[in-house]
């Protein structure tokens, strides 16, 4: 058993709207069915954001260690774990536990399960150096694995992934990726590109253009803040000029979810990931109706998703571009998200 500290470095949400506070407090011991996960790396997801401020209809825990892609060592287990071992390299996801036993629960959309507990938000989360997680719902990571780079894909990756699916997009067909600059977005191109599909990056700025084209794998790029049109030039950028067969939306603002279904294709699929705080989809309806536009929200992947999105990242066709930085320096990084100023992800250190 590994010498386990009675206490650790922490980042504290104390009230809604913060700020978050870098300070000592407890490990915790797992329960009979968990695992104590000493955490390396986390990845700073949008969503921990919106925790920070609650913004979202859901109440947050308070005080609330946010977080909620970590990737570290198991260290300690409960009783009845018997699938995980000591020292198993292991990753801390959204959905930290669910029931396991509700219609959703057995029909592989655990996601949905109304007893799902939710790391950084409902349950402490991975912005600490030790983190609780149900057993059954935590990521097995192979130890060839590097735990930084991989600490992005534990949630923006498999969110991402599972929105292609839920897109029926097939190879050889265009999909257009929206907010395609940012942690969720610049994974999304890879996924998409790794699935056998066209990409057409929209964002803003010569940074993310640069990136999305030379490094991400998308053929074209529409700046949606220069564009004059976006609707005709997303379309434009299809072969045959009716737009992309499915769109995938992970922006975080409510602009781009009202134009989406004027430029899909008919019989295409919008797919709304991104959770912009109070915002509202709206479509044609004339149009919608007689391309026979489909619009559905996709939500985190299940755990076999998880376990395909690792997959891919293990295969080496998936490589997440990320800066790493200090755990106690974290509201550096939601300061920059204010801003939409980031390029791809940001991985906390909890060493630092």
């Amino acid at each position: 058993m590994p010498d386990i500290p009675k206490t650790q470095k922490a980042m504290v949400i104390e009230k809604t709207g913060g700020p978050v506070q870098y300070k000592d407090i407890p490990v915790q011991q797992p329960g009979p069915d968990e695992v104590l996960i000493n955490i390396k790396f986390s990845g700073v997801c949008h969503t921990d954001l919106h925790a920070v401020n609650g913004d979202w209809p859901l109440a947050t825990k308070l005080p609330l260690v946010g977080g909620h892609e970590g990737a570290g060592v198991v260290v300690a287990k409960g009783n009845l774990v018997n699938d995980i071992e000591i020292g198993d390299h292991a990753g801390v996801k959204w959905i930290n536990g669910t029931c396991l036993a509700c219609d959703f629960c057995q029909q592989s959309d655990e996601p949905l399960c109304a007893k799902a507990l939710l790391s950084g938000y409902t349950v402490d989360g991975t912005f600490q150096q030790y983190c609780i997680a149900k057993a059954a719902h935590v990521a097995r990571l192979h130890k060839d694995i590097p735990l930084d780079a991989v600490a992005p894909v534990l949630c923006a990756g498999i969110t991402v992934y599972k929105g292609l699916k839920e897109s029926g997009a097939r190879p050889g067909q265009t999909v257009a990726i929206v907010g395609a600059g940012g942690g969720l977005g610049s994974l999304a191109q890879q996924y998409a590109k790794a699935m056998g599909l066209r990409v057409i990056a929209v964002d803003t700025g010569d940074e993310k253009k640069k990136m999305c084209l030379e490094q991400l794998g998308s053929y074209a790029f529409v700046d949606f803040a220069t564009s004059k049109n976006v609707v005709k030039e997303v379309q434009e950028a299809t072969e045959d000029g009716l737009g992309p067969h499915a769109v995938i939306l992970v922006a975080v603002n409510e602009k781009p979810f009202q134009q989406a279904a004027e430029y899909v294709r008919p019989r295409g699929t919008v797919i709304c990931i991104g959770l912009p705080a109070g915002a509202y989809l709206k479509a044609p309806v004339f149009e919608s109706v007689i391309k026979m536009v489909t619009i559905k929200g996709s939500y985190v992947g299940n755990r076999k998703d998880t376990a395909e999105a690792l997959d891919f990242y293990r295969r080496g066709v998936i490589n997440s571009p990320f800066k790493t930085i200090g755990l106690s320096e974290l509201q550096t990084v939601y300061d920059l998200m204010h801003k939409g100023a980031i390029a791809g992800r940001y991985v906390v250190d909890t060493s630092k």
